[in-house]
């Protein structure tokens, strides 16, 4: 038997589905106005200046979360659906074609930037954060730096007293030629962000396989540098999500404030050459 749905998943469903459906309605709409020779453009451009002017209102949201205008969650859902519902607009719109000109391929190009930009927000939204939970404890952004600092100390500390304590220089040379370097910045930002962790079984398997030429003592400092290791991968991880998810902020806020302005200015050129015909 199905596992019932959770409460987001059938809110997912019912947003998607009436996004369709108003999608859906608007083309046929579209479609049979055509058919009768009237002009949709006018409409349809209204229709996606007030859904884009609609949509940045989100981030108005986001950066004032005291509002009393209900919650961030629900704001997110609205604003994903609408996205997608001004997707259809813009394509009917715009005929289903490509721009003719360089003026609405100003136009075009943004915007379609903007979908772009909203669908990769969407899976980095959705995929990051869950995965960050299961690389240990959430670190603030600022403070990622100075753990990754305590983390390096911590293993050049091991490593200097290894060679100090016995009379093996193994573990010393071995931080030497492939930890070191890797303690002191962030590291593997691609595997992180993709779900790859071969790197970090490869490494932990180098340092386990010095066990045999290492005493007990020995063996005691390569498995806490083992841990070290585990605990500089998971910082590497928050620092690459964190990171994207800024990245992203910085590219998709301003992409679509360009294009709110670029609609605007379209829009009254479009009245002004109706006005002036």
């Amino acid at each position: 038997m199905a596992a019932p749905l959770t409460g987001f998943a059938r809110r997912r469903i019912r947003n998607g589905t009436v996004a369709a459906a108003a999608a859906a309605v608007l083309v046929a709409v579209a479609h049979l106005a055509e058919t009768t020779l009237h002009d949709t453009r006018f409409v349809t451009g209204w229709i996606l200046l007030m859904l884009i002017a609609a949509l940045a209102l989100f981030e108005l949201r986001r950066r004032i979360p005291v509002l009393p205008l209900g919650t961030a969650s629900a704001w997110e859902q609205v604003h994903i659906y609408a996205g997608w519902f001004a997707v259809a607009v813009f394509l009917t719109h715009t005929g289903f074609g490509l721009p003719d000109g360089p003026f609405e391929a100003a136009l075009w190009i943004p915007f379609v930037a903007v979908a772009i930009s909203g669908t990769v927000g969407i899976w980095l939204n959705r995929v990051l954060p869950r995965r960050m939970r299961d690389h240990g404890a959430r670190e603030l952004y600022d403070r990622i730096a100075a753990r990754r600092a305590e983390i390096a100390a911590e293993a050049q500390t091991l490593a200097i007293a290894s060679a100090r304590d016995t009379a093996s220089i193994t573990i010393a040379d071995y931080y030497h030629k492939e930890l070191s370097a890797y303690f002191q910045r962030p590291r593997n930002a691609l595997s992180h962000l993709t779900g790859y962790h071969g790197h970090l079984r490869r490494q932990i398997q180098q340092i386990r396989s010095l066990h045999r030429y290492v005493d007990a003592s020995g063996r005691v400092t390569l498995d806490r540098l083992c841990e070290l290791v585990e605990a500089k991968d998971d910082l590497d991880y928050q620092y690459a999500a964190q990171s994207a998810l800024r990245i992203w902020l910085f590219v998709h806020v301003p992409l679509a404030h360009a294009l709110l302005l670029l609609m605007t200015v379209h829009a009254v050129l479009a009245y002004a050459f109706v006005v002036g015909s």
